[in-house]
């Protein structure tokens, strides 16, 4: 680059001013991307890479062979990069090269395996209002899914969104403003121009890319707000991101009414998937994900985050699993079947997408090469879901030919260099490749001839991009060359020469080379266009391959931690025996867990009231129920010796609290809001998981709030949910008295002398103490504290206030010795 004013420059400033201010450009300047201005300035301390200046531009640059590194880098930073490549061979351009922006990279659309999480999908979300209705899509461009859902409540889409954890958001302008529906939540907003979530406007993009006459097929015919947000994150992705979407192939429609329905919240509290900032701890995907493909993990997450709410579905799942259990040799055949099977959804969406390398081809060939064995293990299966997902895989015997035929053992990276056609694959290819070989061949032999018609031992044959083939002499031999040989250039030590017979077969090798890498490219083109026409094909066999791993998991987890296959029924009973805590129990250093039973439904075990001392396990009971709950309608067996689950619709829980400083509600406004979405939305076919109400106030609007929230789930015949409820306050226990539906349950504890055994055992009753001093004790307390704790409890236990008025509950147990008084000064 010799100044700002250069063609090159001057290309580089129309191509940058077509960009957003926000994209960084990635210039390709030969082997590097380049970066100047302000982009340099914003990119090199996130890609921890030098900044440097020429002629007072700074820049700093990436090896385009390793650009998905750099890449990863700043798309986790949150920031969008602009591809910038040559489109034109650059030894056939007259002037300066060709290039243009082949692809705008944000966080919402990577399909890079180095920036993607294969354990997850990476969504871009897109959200759209229409007067009350609120339309969501959800778009994978990693692997073609696409999904759309509508809903009138704007706390149902948010925990859509929340449980999607999209990595972008796009939205009207208008709405974006308004900060709906990701207030606070840790996601790039795009916002787009509003005339793309118009009916008419969005119905058409979606209409022409399915190449069908209406949206009836899909399910989404008129539904103006799920079709504006599906058609606005079309156009978002294609229009202004410049990204291929042929693998998109279908858009599912989500009815809330098919799943068991689960907030942000809980979700958390119950550790599904890590959610929350927990990342890396324990959690219930964590115990079950013993899947072989990254589908099927990413498929089992999904499973988790979104159990079944139909009754056949959620049986045809436990028989699966059920007859994988029971044919030990089957479950192991498939674990090592699906081993062979890579990541055929996203390594189709990078075929179709153009980003695609030889590799890709090769492990998309081995994968489908594993699937006649898998789809005969299963087709014989004695369980209809089972033969059904065996039916799916539709094998691609002349593909996996082709591939296998076509490709290179072990290709390179690139693909425009050569050395990705297998020998024996084209005549042609094989007769330049010969051509090449033969000419290096040649030279070879053409070095010694000359040294041993000169006399010269110092020549050598040397070959750069300058001047292609040349003779080089050493300095102290140049007087002694032939007359024919002609000087090129003059060195330090040495004399570089050229011929016209070297001249001729440079000719010849160069391009023969140069005629095998462009066919080769065009043989892989070839073979590429081939799969794509496939990839309908290969995204239904990768679904099929991702339900039969997790299925196979979860069989494997049933095994090998004692699970037990529920009994599902219509009811609203859940009775469980000898239920225990999925993720509690598998922790390494766990005392030995002590299992529960549990009986609730609504009529007389509507509401239990369980209450105990700290850390005796009330938490770790109330939690496992809705664990075992979730588990069971995802598909899964359940931690238990027996269990009867009735079909519930959603889980709630209250768990903890917090305060949400960023959106400025404090512990006992996040608790609140929290029931109130309870009690607003619960049905009698809930479950509610309630540990404490109302700590985050006084002692008597705590109780009297509890109070109030267990009457309201008890007597309230359109909320009347299953619900177990952990308190401190004693006084709920009175709750039995007048309310046939509440049961008592305590935690056994044993004192033994200033100190408290706690034995994880829930029996009915209620707790008459809440040892909270020798809890105190437990987590290290100073002895003196704990003393004068004890004295003001006896104090508290004798009534508020002493004859004199004064709190009882700051009397001292001693009077103070004569020494210990104060002089009076005016004693006599």
């Amino acid at each position: 680059m010799a100044d700002a004013a250069t063609p090159m420059m001057r290309q580089y400033r129309r191509i940058k001013g077509e960009m957003s201010p926000d994209v960084i450009l990635f210039f390709r300047l030969g082997d590097f991307y380049e970066m100047f201005f302000e982009d340099a300035k914003a990119a090199a301390p996130i890609l921890d890479i030098a900044l440097t200046k020429r002629n007072d531009v700074p820049m700093c640059g990436v090896p385009f062979h390793a650009v998905d590194s750099y890449l990863a880098k700043l798309i986790r930073a949150g920031r969008r990069v602009a591809i910038c490549d040559q489109v034109e061979d650059a030894s056939a351009s007259k002037g300066i090269v060709r290039r243009e922006v082949t692809r705008i990279v944000t966080p919402g659309t990577v399909v890079e395996d180095g920036v993607l999480d294969s354990s997850r999908h990476n969504f871009l979300a897109s959200v759209c209002r229409v007067a009350d209705v609120f339309g969501l899509a959800l778009l994978d461009l990693s692997t073609g899914l696409f999904t759309a859902e509508e809903t009138q409540d704007a706390s149902a889409l948010l925990d859509s969104l929340e449980r999607a954890a999209p990595s972008e958001c796009v939205m009207p302008s208008a709405l974006a403003e308004e900060g709906l529906p990701v207030a606070g939540m840790a996601v790039r907003v795009a916002p787009c121009e509003d005339w793309t979530f118009e009916y008419e406007t969005a119905r058409e993009a979606l209409v022409r890319h399915f190449r069908v006459h209406s949206l009836e097929g899909f399910g989404c015919e008129g539904r103006r707000a799920m079709v504006g947000a599906a058609g606005a994150a079309l156009h978002y992705v294609r229009e202004d991101l410049r990204r291929q979407t042929g693998h998109i192939g279908s858009i599912r429609i989500r009815d809330s009414a098919g799943f068991l329905l689960m907030d942000d919240a809980t979700c958390g509290n119950l550790d599904l998937v890590g959610r929350r900032g927990k990342e890396g701890g324990p959690d219930l995907l964590g115990v079950l994900d013993v899947t072989k493909t990254p589908m099927g993990g990413r498929e089992l997450r999904d499973w988790l985050l979104r159990p079944l709410a139909s009754l056949d579905d959620i049986t045809a799942r436990h028989e699966a699993v059920e007859a994988l259990c029971a044919e030990r040799a089957l479950l192991n055949e498939l674990g090592g079947a699906l081993q062979d099977i890579r990541d055929m959804e996203r390594l189709i969406a990078r075929i179709g997408s153009g980003g695609a390398n030889a590799r890709d081809l090769v492990a998309l060939g081995t994968s489908l090469a594993a699937l006649p064995g898998l789809k005969g293990m299963v087709e014989g299966a004695p369980c209809g879901l089972l033969r059904d997902l065996g039916g799916k895989m539709i094998l691609l015997p002349e593909l996996v030919d082709l591939i296998g035929r076509a490709i290179a053992d072990e290709p390179p990276i690139t693909v425009k260099e050569g050395g990705v056609i297998a020998d024996g694959y084209d005549d042609e290819l094989d007769k330049l490749r010969d051509a090449a070989r033969e000419g290096r061949k040649w030279l070879a032999e053409y070095q010694v001839s000359e040294q041993e018609r000169t006399g010269i031992k110092t020549i050598k044959v040397r070959h750069n991009r300058v001047f292609g083939y040349y003779i080089e002499v050493s300095k102290g031999q140049a007087d002694k060359v032939p007359e024919e040989y002609i000087r090129k250039q003059t060195l330090v030590n040495a004399e570089r020469f050229i011929t016209p017979e070297l001249k001729e077969y440079e000719n010849r090798i160069i391009g023969a080379h140069e005629k095998s890498v462009a066919l080769e490219y065009e043989l892989f083109g070839r073979v590429r266009d081939a799969a794509v026409r496939e990839t309908a094909h290969i995204q239904e066999s990768a679904g099929a391959v991702a339900a039969l791993d997790v299925l196979r998991a979860l069989a494997d987890r049933a095994l090998a931690l004692g699970y037990v296959r529920p009994a599902m029924t219509a009811g609203d009973t859940i009775r469980i025996k000898g239920g225990r805590h999925p993720i509690v129990e598998q922790m390494p250093d766990a005392e030995r867990f002590v299992p529960n039973d549990t009986e609730l439904d609504c009529l007389g075990n509507q509401l239990a009231i369980i209450t105990g001392p700290n850390m005796a396990g009330k938490s770790t009971y109330i939690r496992q129920v809705a664990l075992i709950v979730v588990m069971a309608q995802m598909g899964s067996f359940v931690p238990a010796d027996e269990a009867e689950m009735g079909l519930v619709d959603r889980v709630f829980t209250r768990v903890g609290a917090s305060d949400d400083l960023a959106r400025g509600r404090s512990t006992f406004m996040v608790e609140m809001q929290e029931t109130a979405n309870i009690l607003n939305n619960a049905t009698p076919r809930s479950l509610i998981v309630l540990d404490e109400i109302g700590r985050g106030t006084s002692t008597f609007d705590g109780i009297s709030i509890a109070w109030a929230v267990a009457e309201h789930l008890h007597n309230n015949e359109a909320v009347k949910a299953k619900t177990l409820f952990a308190t401190h306050y004693h006084e709920l226990t009175d709750l039995a008295r007048t309310m046939e539906g509440v049961k008592n349950y305590n935690v056994l504890a044993r004192e033994k002398g200033d100190r408290v055994v706690f034995l994880r055992k829930i029996v009915p009753g209620g707790a008459d103490k809440s040892y909270g001093i020798q809890v105190a004790r437990l987590a290290g307390m100073p002895g003196e504290v704990i003393d004068r704790a004890k004295e003001i409890l006896a104090n508290l236990e004798e009534g508020e206030f002493g004859e004199t008025g004064q709190p009882k509950i700051a009397k001292r147990r001693k009077e103070p010795r004569p020494d210990d008084s104060q002089l009076d000064l005016f004693a006599r």
